[in-house]
């Protein structure tokens, strides 16, 4: 077969036309014979089985019959009419009924001609009905493919109204078949079929449209699923490969004084073992002669900081600059503070740059950052601006980098002559799976324990009948001279009703918590950014006790004594999120807790969410479940689902297939890095295809 063949118009198969052709455009993005062929079914109906009338049962089952029509009637009925066909086989009747197309099937059905029938069995009395059939004269029934299975497609309200049914998509796949002789181009190796024992790729694509039976479909479904996830990780080892040895990267040759002076004599407290791991592994990147590109997965408050400014230590060492970007301005904040404290007594010249950042600052900045007397600058997006210009930045670290859209983080390349190494760090758990696929380029980090001392947040779930309980636990806690968070949902498309909970909330608190005995920070999105920041401060000073918040201090604020989250209608938020809340807790050596207040009406989504959270503070698990209950897509936000855009395959369903693609993926690349040898030359042609236009690959790291 042409491989363009492939590439054909949609507008060009038989049965398509202009019309059909741009409604399979809007609707299902199906603009080639290509995009039909890998449009695929996602449930199926057994039509292994043909039904006598006598065997039918009252099951509410989808059956196929073979039969006549004897006697066509139309019936008045108190709304409109319904037409009835008398369906009779060898051992009995039953009546097929229509409510709609009345007329057209009036027209062209054949009385006293064998059809086969299938749909759903109604029961009324001791007869069978059967509403809206599919029907199919026996005769082209039995000269078309043969389809056991039948499959069902995905649809839309469109597509129906379109007259584009489950039947026209799959007789338009047939028509496919028919034209190509089901001959399709293979596009793995022979080694890896016999290995893996896969169905050929032409046998693959018939048993996903049209399977002969169960173990087939099985088959070809695992041989597809392993196609897609393989090619995808292809794409990310080849990637990994080339940036390693095509991209050089700027030499940290020495563990200098600086590095040294600060591990022995200005360390708060001793490195975990992981983060000892961590840095080691970093350090090995930045003394090979390619680029780094690396993330750091760690938990809310398991020390990335420490790590991030060792790491900003060593590229100073090595005569280079440093800088870190993060999302926000209350983060870039808390950055620079945590930074300065951790520096007290060292020679480094550091500044921060943020929106907020005066004229007059921002020149004598530029001017530090271009002669090399500036070391450090940490701040937001505004240090993508082209006016700022660093002498020789070394490394970049982004936190919280799905935060930024690629065109911004690309700008950081292009800050010195050589890319300076990347270190991406971020508090959200990536599960493993996801990991693999999001991040599949870039080599991968894992701070997995927390400080010494610090003891695990106990977690509960509490009704709103609970509320006075709660508030008499709160005042023992704030006697003990900890702080406590209250914190309200925040939905952009509910904001007023939003606003109206939090206001109603601080209201009440304020009654049970009053002057003098109790001071109350208030802090929410239609606040001025000054009067925010006015009240974070009273809080992180201690002269407040309680701060009555909306998600605003998700990321945010460090405030060790603060030792009570408590989070209103918990319900609404995601699991994710609930997690990052509660890390806003637990940051000192005291017992910290979190409350989770909800009503007693729970979706079960919702109260596998709060089961999660008071059963585990782990946070790979916690992702886990989210992604389980969220799916990858929702999961990374709406800038990463381009890259899960799949096919068939389910990186959660098909961890398993995943695993073996990545595994199989670094084999075949171990022993033919460039897909060279000829026995490749089906997947070298295959990938070449796939990844014509690279585009959305392209913002991946």
């Amino acid at each position: 077969m042409n491989p363009n063949f492939l590439q054909t118009p949609i507008v060009y198969l038989k049965g398509v036309g202009p019309n059909r052709a741009e409604i399979l455009k809007s609707e299902l993005g199906i603009e080639s014979f290509g995009d039909l062929l890998q449009f695929y079914p996602n449930r199926y109906l057994d039509k292994t089985h043909y039904y006598k009338i006598a065997q039918l049962k009252d099951s509410g089952a989808d059956v196929q019959i073979v039969g006549k029509v004897i006697h066509l009637k139309t019936v008045e009925q108190k709304r409109g009419k319904r037409l009835v066909a008398t369906f009779v086989d060898d051992t009995g009747q039953m009546e097929l009924v229509w409510f709609r197309s009345q007329k057209w099937i009036r027209e062209n059905l054949k009385l006293n001609v064998p059809y086969v029938v299938f749909g759903r069995i109604n029961k009324y009395g001791s007869s069978f009905s059967m509403p809206h059939p599919e029907m199919e004269l026996l005769e082209a029934h039995q000269a078309g493919l043969k389809v056991v299975m039948q499959p069902i497609y995905p649809s839309t309200e469109k597509l129906s109204n379109s007259g584009i049914t489950n039947k026209v998509i799959s007789k338009l796949i047939q028509q496919l078949f028919f034209e190509t002789k089901g001959n399709f181009a293979e596009t793995l190796t022979q080694h890896l079929l016999s290995e893996l024992k896969l169905l050929p790729k032409s046998e693959a694509l018939l048993n996903i449209h049209f399977p002969k039976n169960q173990e087939l479909l099985a088959k070809a479904q695992y041989r597809l699923k392993f196609e897609e996830l393989f090619f995808v990780q292809l794409q990310l080892l080849n990637k990994k490969t080339v940036r390693k040895h095509k991209i050089k990267g700027l030499p940290f040759d020495q563990v200098g004084a600086l590095f040294n002076d600060f591990f022995q004599n200005h360390l708060p407290f001793d490195l975990t073992n992981a983060q000892k791991r961590v840095i080691k592994e970093i350090r090995n990147d930045l003394g090979s002669s390619a680029q780094m590109n690396r993330l750091l997965q760690g938990d809310v408050g398991s020390g990335k900081t420490i790590v991030a400014l060792m790491c900003m230590l060593l590229a100073i060492d090595n005569d280079f600059q440093a800088c870190l970007m993060a999302p926000t301005e209350i983060l870039a904040n808390q950055h620079f503070n945590g930074l300065k404290d951790l520096l007290q007594g060292m020679s480094i010249k550091m500044a921060l740059l943020t929106g907020s950042t005066k004229k007059s600052e921002r020149t004598f900045l530029h001017n530090q950052l271009e002669n090399g007397n500036l070391n450090i600058l940490v701040g937001t997006h505004a240090l993508l601006e082209d006016k700022v210009q660093f002498k020789n930045l070394g490394l970049a670290i982004i936190d919280e980098q799905h935060r930024f859209g690629v065109a911004q983080r690309s700008k950081l390349w292009k800050k010195n002559d050589l890319p300076p190494h990347i270190l991406v760090m971020t508090a959200t758990p990536i599960p493993r799976t996801l990991a693999m696929s999001l991040y599949g380029d870039l080599d991968i980090s894992v701070i997995d324990e927390l400080p010494p001392g610090r003891k695990p947040i106990k977690t509960v779930h509490r009704y709103d009948a609970n509320r006075l309980k709660v508030f008499r636990f709160i005042k023992d806690e704030v006697k003990k001279g900890r702080q406590i968070y209250i914190v309200y949902p925040l939905i952009q498309e509910s904001e007023a009703l939003d606003y109206k909970d939090l206001m109603d909330g601080y209201e009440s608190i304020a009654r049970e918590f009053s002057l003098p005995d109790y001071q109350i920070s208030i802090v929410h999105g239609k606040m001025k950014a000054e009067d925010k920041d006015y009240e974070m401060e009273r809080f992180v000073r201690g002269e407040t006790q309680i701060m009555v918040a909306t998600t605003v201090i998700e990321v945010g604020v460090n405030v060790p004594n603060a030792s009570v989250m408590i989070i209103e209608s918990a319900e609404r938020f995601g699991l994710s999120q609930l997690h990052q809340l509660r890390g806003r807790v637990g940051r000192g050596a005291e017992q910290s807790y979190c409350i989770l207040m909800t009503s007693h009406k729970l979706s079960n989504d919702a109260k596998t969410r709060l089961e999660t959270m008071v059963r585990t503070n782990d946070g790979f698990e916690i992702a886990e479940v989210d992604l389980k209950l969220r799916g990858p897509g929702d999961l990374m936000g709406t800038q990463q689902s381009g890259l899960l855009n799949l096919k068939i395959a389910d990186i959660v369903k098909d961890n398993q297939i995943l695993k073996a693609a990545r595994y199989h993926a670094l084999q075949f690349l171990k022993k033919d890095p460039k897909m060279e040898n000829p026995e490749n030359n089906v997947v070298r042609s295959a990938y070449a295809e796939l990844f014509r236009d690279n585009a959305i690959w392209g913002y991946i790291s």
